[in-house]
């Protein structure tokens, strides 16, 4: 009878991130981290915070952040809700959105979080395989479901789709909520923010961790009627009212408003991969076309586990799953031209000391 306590203990398989390395003098390139730093007025906003402030709580709405969110995507601030990290935003959809007997549907190679959410609030869930070109299949959604979740553009394919692609989901899909995750829709993808605005039961979510450079600093979003908008709130405001800090509100606020800077550093990013991607086609390797700060690439000739590690052991560190379908192949974060150079030259070691056995 001892130890029955431990019973009641939750059992879950949880996400597992990028590996995170304390070495000194390592190419970071396994966490789809923004190789740049945050915008100038972000260290500004930070550098001029009161911390004398910190004694009290944040805006519970975090209005001043909503607004700028609003005023950049063109609706209104009851449109806009906020929390720490897409993660966090996400999480919270699948509580509030995901309630009836039916399975939520996403593809089968995905971001590996929605499964651990499903796990976690106990939601049926089913998963629709990518097409031979690692494509997602719009005709898969039209099955009774839910609920839907797409991340466009993908992770970890790097694929991504256009409006019309959304529009087939939305028109098979009235009856439930759909979540289109974009984080990574600023590096060439194309938003559906706009289509929020002819389906209210359509939610975007977005990222500050990306292509805003604060992934240390924990800022997601979703935009979608104020209809779901309220039920999103009313679940955020049933465990923690707080979500977002003081800091993060103003840091928030100063990146949305330097839409200079972000599209600077959107577009070093876009050059620099596309640098990378041709580069390692002149190699051999085979390289999805991205819409993301990150690639997908293998080769036929060579184990990308084996070059995993042994760019791990040059310090390099890329991102290999060994997942069905996908366990021959690597993802690659877009780091500074010196971190990509650094990279393509362990790859040429690597190829070199392959053909030499």
């Amino acid at each position: 009878m001892q130890n029955l306590w431990k019973e009641n203990l939750r059992k879950i398989e949880p996400y597992v991130p990028g590996e995170q390395s304390t070495e000194k003098d390592i190419v970071k390139i396994n966490a789809n981290e923004n190789p740049y730093p945050p915008s100038p007025r972000v260290i500004e906003a930070i550098n001029k915070f009161n911390c004398d402030s910190l004694r009290f709580y944040p805006n519970a709405n975090a209005t001043k952040l909503k607004k700028a969110l609003a005023d950049y995507y063109g609706v209104e601030a009851d449109n806009v809700f906020v929390g720490n990290g897409s993660d966090d935003v996400l999480a919270i959809c699948f509580q509030a959105f995901f309630n009836s007997n039916k399975p939520i549907a996403y593809p089968d190679i995905t971001y590996s979080f929605y499964p651990v959410w499903c796990r976690l609030f106990g939601i049926d869930y089913k998963t629709y395989p990518l097409g031979d070109d690692f494509r997602i299949n719009p005709n898969d959604y039209k099955e009774e479901n839910g609920g839907v979740v797409i991340p466009n553009p993908n992770a970890p394919t790097s694929l991504g789709e256009g409006l019309d692609f959304v529009e087939k989901i939305m028109q098979e899909n009235q009856d439930c909520v759909v979540i289109i995750d974009e984080a990574y829709v600023d590096f060439g993808g194309e938003s559906s923010v706009c289509l929020t605005k002819k389906y209210p039961n359509l939610a975007v979510v977005g990222t500050f961790s990306k292509s805003r450079s604060l992934a240390g600093l924990r800022l997601g979003f979703a935009i979608a009627s104020k209809e779901l908008i309220a039920i999103l709130e009313a679940v955020k405001n049933s465990y923690n009212s707080y979500t977002v800090d003081s800091l993060a509100i103003e840091a928030g606020t100063a990146a949305v408003e330097d839409d200079e800077y972000f599209r600077l550093t959107c577009k070093k990013v876009i050059e620099t991969r596309e640098r990378i991607t041709a580069s390692l086609r002149e190699l051999g390797f085979e390289v999805l076309d991205s819409k993301t700060n990150f690639i997908m690439a293998t080769h036929s000739d060579y184990s990308m586990k084996k070059m995993f590690e042994f760019l791990k052991s040059r310090k390099i560190y890329i991102r290999y799953f060994n997942l069905p379908r996908i366990d021959n192949y690597v993802r690659i974060s877009i780091g500074t031209d010196d971190e990509m150079n650094r990279f393509l030259i362990g790859v040429k070691e690597f190829l070199l000391s392959e053909n030499n056995k």
